[in-house]
């Protein structure tokens, strides 16, 4: 690991959170720092086969940190997990550029533990693109790819595809909004002046209900001796 490259990943973590409040308090106090220190060296000794003293090096990271990540996962430069408690990054995991999570996200797998044989040496966990934010207690399951620049929001389940710069909510997550422009750190992964997706949906849906009842009761002014069925609204 060259000098250059850790002060960038701990200035990374500067700029993404405001609590941070120096280098040295990030070397010292930042589990995600930690973490990815002994996933850096337990990741060359996995290349080289020594795969047991790599699994034990990261269960020592996960007493330390509450973070689990399997050595053999792919991670990208400027790598930053917020709180860090909880996270779960399994096998095949990769992970881009830049890209930040909170605590208790899971980049897991979908396929039952009974079939451990047939899943060995096939893609199962999720690929993450560059600059993307998943929210806190997010699972996200299964081979699929998150888009560079998508945000999860928190306590989302993906199990499905989600593109570049788009950013998803629910359970199973739903597209909440999409913008070519969705490339500034936004925390958690969603503003709290957005609606959701499903809530903007009954909005409207009661707003058809509320003008199609005006215009019964302007046809039964017109026509008093006709009788219209008025929509109840439940």
């Amino acid at each position: 690991m060259k000098l250059k490259k850790i002060i960038e990943e701990i200035d990374s973590i500067i700029e993404r959170d405001p609590a941070a409040g120096s280098r040295l308090g990030v070397v010292f106090l930042y589990p995600s720092f930690h973490v990815m220190i002994f996933y850096k060296i337990a990741n060359i000794f996995w290349r080289y086969n020594l795969k047991f003293i790599s699994r034990l090096l990261m269960q020592l990271a996960r007493m330390l940190t509450g973070i689990e990540i399997h050595p053999a996962a792919k991670i990208g430069h400027n790598f930053f997990m917020d709180h860090g408690l909880g996270i779960v990054i399994g096998e095949t995991a990769e992970v881009g550029e830049n890209v930040t999570i909170y605590q208790g996200v899971t980049l897991g797998g979908v396929m039952p533990s009974i079939e451990s044989d047939a899943q060995r040496n096939q893609k199962r966990h999720p690929t993450i693109g560059n600059h993307v934010i998943i929210g806190s207690g997010a699972q996200i399951l299964g081979p699929i790819n998150i888009g560079d620049y998508a945000r999860v929001g928190a306590n989302s389940v993906v199990s499905k595809d989600v593109l570049p710069n788009v950013t998803v909510v629910g359970v199973p997550a739903r597209e909440y909004s999409k913008s070519p422009k969705l490339k500034g750190f936004k925390a958690y992964g969603m503003s709290v002046n957005q609606v959701d997706p499903i809530e903007k949906m009954f909005g409207s849906l009661i707003e058809k209900v509320e003008n199609l009842e005006k215009k019964i009761n302007k046809l039964e002014k017109k026509s008093p001796n006709k009788k219209f069925t008025k929509v109840k609204k439940s």
